[in-house]
């Protein structure tokens, strides 16, 4: 268990195992999204840095067989930083506080530039 007010700097995601040179995907993390025997296998984790004492902390998820698409894995990410970065935490423990945000992002198009997506995340979370 980690308290909400350690959380700092934001959360990073990652699909796949160890770090990705670009992006969010590792060349598993891509792998599990295509068809085939790979599909759906492997996990992810999320990168955070805690305070008091400062240390760096990685939590491991397993994924199911979906996809992860692109987008949603950067709104993720968006959202989960923006609200580290806010000092408002304590909302990620909100079920229909989060619900409701996530749904609003689940109309968001992959067209949109990463300000415009970035823009409509704060949105979501603070309205």
């Amino acid at each position: 268990m980690i308290p909400w007010s350690r959380i700092m700097l934001g959360i990073g995601v990652y699909i796949g195992h160890g770090h990705p040179r670009t992006g969010q995907y590792t060349l598993a993390g891509m792998l599990g999204n295509l068809p085939g025997p790979f599909r759906g296998r492997g996990g992810g984790h999320l990168d955070m840095t805690l305070r008091h004492p400062y240390e760096d902390r990685k939590l491991t998820f397993d994924r199911h067989a979906r996809p992860y698409p692109l987008l949603d894995t950067f709104l993720l990410e968006e959202l989960l930083s923006q609200i580290v970065a806010a000092d408002e935490t304590p909302r990620l423990g909100d079920p229909d506080g989060l619900a409701r945000a996530v749904g609003r992002l689940t109309q968001l198009s992959p067209r949109m530039t990463r300000r415009r997506l970035s823009a409509a995340v704060e949105e979501a979370w603070r309205g």
